[in-house]
């Protein structure tokens, strides 16, 4: 896929603005485990993906993980450029959940094309509106929600990317995913498992009644 055919934006740059694009990006593959953007300081560019799944994160100061959002096919990774953002004091990290292709775009170009034309600049403060909006959710649910509520939210969610019922993850997996330990990860999976709502096998669960995971988690 090309990269005109992924920025939203695109029909509303001038020629010059295109070409600029378009001489300055690259295409970069990751494998599975690849951490692309390392916190605030780590300002490589603009990640446009063009196939493959990727993991955003903050770590505590406990060194615990919490993922704020997925970013898949035709998504753009605004944080792994957040030099050119005012006021983004905290660190964000982007690893590859999959075997990952993206366009990047560096961070100086891009932004030279945010001060030039309204569209891109009106589409930029949308993204980070929107991404802004996923950390707040995943803040809400860290302080106001019961431990079993937010596992049950993820279970859901993480059938709904693999498409099935039965889905390949660790324990240990979910734990980073939620900011948790594993220990506490799999003390709710057991008591799950015993009420019939999933069942757990090594590295996988199978969701066995979505409909009370669902009234559990909305």
């Amino acid at each position: 896929m090309r990269l005109q055919d992924m920025l939203p934006f695109w029909k509303s740059l001038t020629k010059e603005q295109k070409n600029k694009l378009l001489a300055s990006c690259r295409e970069v593959n990751y494998k599975k485990g690849d951490v692309l953007h390392a916190g605030s300081n780590d300002c490589s560019g603009l990640f446009v993906v063009r196939g493959g799944q990727l993991r955003s994160y903050i770590i505590s100061e406990g060194g615990k993980e919490i993922t704020l959002y997925r970013l898949f096919e035709r998504d753009i990774c605004i944080f792994s450029a957040s030099c050119i953002m005012k006021n983004i004091s905290f660190d964000i990290f982007v690893e590859a959940e999959k075997d990952t292709q993206v366009y990047l775009i560096p961070s100086s170009i891009y932004s030279e094309v945010q001060k030039e034309s309204l569209a891109v600049s009106e589409y930029t403060n949308e993204l980070l509106s929107s991404r802004m909006s996923d950390l707040m959710w995943v803040m809400e649910q860290v302080l106001f929600m019961s431990f079993d509520k937010r596992l049950a939210i993820f279970l859901l969610e993480q059938s709904a990317i693999e498409g099935k019922d039965t889905f390949k993850m660790t324990q240990e997996m979910m734990a980073r995913h939620l900011g948790s330990a594993r220990e506490v990860v799999s003390r709710m999976l057991k008591y799950f498992a015993d009420e019939g709502l999933v069942e757990v096998s090594r590295g996988s669960v199978t969701l066995l009644d979505r409909k009370k995971l669902e009234k559990l988690a909305y």
